[in-house]
Parts: structure tokens; sequence; C-alpha cells
């Protein structure tokens, strides 16, 4: 069994009751770092092969926490330092960022609707330092892509961009499914927590019962649409995520399946 494979027996809602940040975190270390697949009480044991539940590999598992986490620490620090040889001045047109020749050093955006505040070595959200690497890494590197031109409202989905065949289905689990479950029955309340981190209605042509086109940085929209289920069709719902034609201008595909599954958390998050 892969991580992709035990994720979906997860409800892939980040409780953390697994003592882990993330259910994908945690799928990788029952799978890959022999960890118990009992630390999730959601998941059915029956479903699971028999040595999946039992004691696991504690220090296979604290091996691979430790050597993600150092992995993701060094990308940290390579990013920073491409970062400190850029004109921000430059850049933040490109970024869709604001500068300031008071503050040089200094570029200042949103994501998912929080201020951040980026500079050469230091990198804040909301005044507050970034715990989770991953989120240092999607920042740095939408400043280190050094940016392009404003979107062009040219949709398109994840398989149509190159090379992203094997980035479909990490989508599909870590944002698309994981919101289509989650707002089942509740798009008015989708789309209201959609606009609270900026969001607003798409094209009027879209067919979904919710269209929202929500920046998750400046020029990084994501187009969100949901289809409620149609129990009398036996449809059930439904979400697809579209991108800008030209983002690619701006993130890797790692980094934009990334900031798809942040969107999801922090939907998730305002839900509560």
């Amino acid at each position: 069994m892969n991580p992709l494979e035990f994720v979906a027996l997860t409800p892939k809602s980040n409780c953390g009751r697994c003592g882990h940040p993330t259910c994908l975190a945690f799928a990788v270390a029952v799978t890959k770092g022999g960890a118990t697949a009992s630390g999730c009480p959601f998941v059915d044991p029956d479903r699971l092969p028999p040595d999946f539940m039992q004691d696991g590999n504690r220090s296979g598992l604290q091996a691979v926490d430790r050597g993600q986490e150092e992995r993701d620490m060094a990308l940290v620090a390579h990013l920073k330092s491409k970062a400190r040889g850029l004109d921000f001045s430059r850049l933040a047109v490109r970024l869709g960022a604001k500068w300031t020749p008071d503050r040089p050093d200094e570029l200042r955006f949103f994501y998912l609707g929080r201020p951040v505040l980026l500079d050469r070595t230091h990198l804040e959200v909301d005044g507050q330092g970034l715990v989770d690497p991953r989120d240092q890494i999607l920042l740095y590197n939408y400043v280190a892509f050094g940016g392009g031109d404003p979107p062009q409202g040219i949709w398109v989905g994840m398989e149509s961009l190159p090379n992203s065949i094997s980035k479909v289905r990490t989508l599909a689990t870590y944002c698309e499914q994981r919101l289509s479950d989650r707002f089942c029955g509740r798009s008015k309340e989708l789309e209201e927590l959609c606009r609270q981190v900026g969001g607003s209605s798409g094209p009027p042509e879209q067919s979904a019962d919710v269209g929202m086109i929500i920046p998750v940085l400046p020029f990084v929209p994501l187009y969100l649409l949901f289809w409620d289920e149609d129990p009398d069709d036996g449809f059930e719902a439904r979400v697809k995520v579209l991108f800008d034609k030209g983002v690619m201008d701006f993130l890797d595909l790692e980094s934009l399946v990334f900031a798809a599954e942040r969107l999801a958390d922090r939907l998730a998050e305002l839900d509560t």
C-alpha cells in the first residue's frame, strides 16, 4: 500500500489526532516509516493488511519525519539564498506585490487572504512566522520564479499543464475530493467561505452550482467549480480546480498542488 492509497482511507481533514500535521504526513509515516495505522481513529482496520494495525516501527517513523523536514529546510535555505540577489522593485509588478523605496528589501502581498511580509531573510504571514516549511517553500518559490504577465483568464485543468499526469490524482486527493465531501449539500456555505478568502464569482457561462475565482497568491488564482450532489439522478458532489493558462510562469507543479491543498485547508479552517 502506498501513501496515496492509505490516505484515501483517512478523513483527509488534517485534524491532527494522529500527531501529524496532515493526513498525508501520517500516510507516509505508516506506509514508509513503520508507524501503526491505529494512530488514526477514523481508519477502518478491516480495509488494511493485518500488519498495518500492529505496533509500528517508531524509529522508522522518526527517520521519515526527520528526513523530510531536513529536505524541506534545505530547500527553504536555497530559495532564501536566491531571493537575496533579486531586484524586488522590478519583481513587485510581475508578482502583483507591493514594494516601496523606503523598504527596498521587502515585498508585501496576500496569501489566501492573509497579509504576507517577505524580505530576503524573513517571512511572516498575519504578523507571525511560519511553522510549516512547506508554506515557506511555496512563498519563496513564488518570488524566486520571477513572476510574469498578469493572469489571462484562460482556464485549464491540471491535466492540460505540461508533465502533470502524476499530479492529477494528487490534486484530486488533497483538494478536490476533500472539498466535495465536506461541502456536499452546502453550496451556499462554500461560496461564502470562498469570498472570505478574497474569492469572486467566475464567468457566468459555467454550469457549476458554485464557481469562484480565488487568489491563493496575487497572480496565482484558482478557479473552483463545485457541482452539488443530485441523488435523484445519481450524481455525487464534485469539485474541479482550474488554473490560469500562464500559471507555470509563477510556480512549479508541486507548488501548484500544494497551493490547492492549502486552499482546501483554509476553507476547512474557516468552516468551524
